[in-house]
């Protein structure tokens, strides 16, 4: 009897982790090991050692993360910790039991001041913790074990968790006016687009490791996310712009943070979707 190649994904119960899931009945050819924060919170090391010679996964799916981009500017410590630390030491117990590492991270590593899309090449000056918490983390992952692959996304939302299509729907059904920004652009990431390419990915037999780029195609502001939202949902609700200085939070986003694909289109042969298309997606499996 062949054994099956072990899948191990951390941050289970976040929106990537949940898709994931949902896919995993269609690679057979793997056993997939599920571990939520509950399970395993990344950085608790010897947990995370024992899990490794329990299982001796062949891939490690990392969607674990602190993710409260405005908290972590008052929780330093904790954001580095989890997405920083916590992914060096991931990243080389990945190199001690020869499993392939999937990391991913985020456009924030960028300042936003761009008005061309993204490379993977392209300098990084992350303006916020969680920014610079997410780089020490690739920094790490790569130091560690030079064979990690990393997944830089953006702007990611599914039905699972919370996020801005979900909060948008809430705010519709609730309010007759909403305002959203409308000087931030980028690029929205279906989370169910994302685990079908990471999945892709693994079942390429190819492995090519380093910093990709991916997230559904064109460029939109979140006032023409939100607007698409009320559209196609025929909501009566009435969308406003408004610039981020209307909006001020504790952490700074990136004023643009759209994301070359040509690197991961070609290197494993995918087709990005565009965002509209993905969008329906969700809000049909929502309704």
């Amino acid at each position: 009897m062949v054994m099956k190649q072990k899948i191990l994904v951390t941050g289970a119960n976040g929106q990537l982790g949940k898709e994931l899931r949902q896919l995993a009945e269609n690679y057979p050819g793997y056993e997939f090991v599920f571990l939520g924060r509950e399970d395993l919170p990344i950085h608790h090391f010897e947990m995370l050692r024992h899990y490794f010679g329990l299982y001796h996964p062949a891939f490690l799916i990392n969607c674990a993360a602190y993710t409260a981009v405005d908290r972590a500017e008052s929780e330093k410590d904790i954001a580095f910790q989890v997405n920083g630390e916590a992914v060096g030491v991931m990243a080389a117990v990945c190199k001690q039991f020869a499993t392939k590492l999937i990391h991913i991270s985020t456009d924030y590593v960028f300042d936003g001041k761009a008005s061309q899309p993204y490379k993977e090449s392209d300098a990084v000056n992350p303006q916020s913790v969680y920014g610079t918490s997410k780089l020490e983390g690739e920094r790490q992952a790569l130091l560690y074990n030079p064979e990690t692959l990393i997944i830089r996304t953006s702007w990611v939302y599914s039905e699972y968790g919370k996020n801005f299509v979900k909060t948008m729907l809430k705010l519709m059904a609730e309010k007759d006016i909403i305002q959203v920004v409308n000087d931030q652009f980028g690029s929205p990431t279906y989370a169910a687009d994302l685990a079908a390419v990471i999945l892709h990915i693994i079942g390429s037999y190819k492995w090519e490791p380093g910093i990709y780029h991916y997230s559904n195609e064109g460029v939109i502001s979140w006032f023409d996310f939100a607007t698409e939202i009320a559209k196609y949902t025929g909501s009566k609700c009435k969308v406003n712009p408004i610039p981020t200085s209307a909006y001020p939070t504790p952490a700074k986003r990136p004023g643009w943070s759209v994301l070359d694909h040509q690197k991961i289109m070609e290197v494993y042969e995918i087709a990005v979707r565009p965002w509209k298309e993905s969008l329906h997606a969700c809000l049909k499996r929502l309704k």
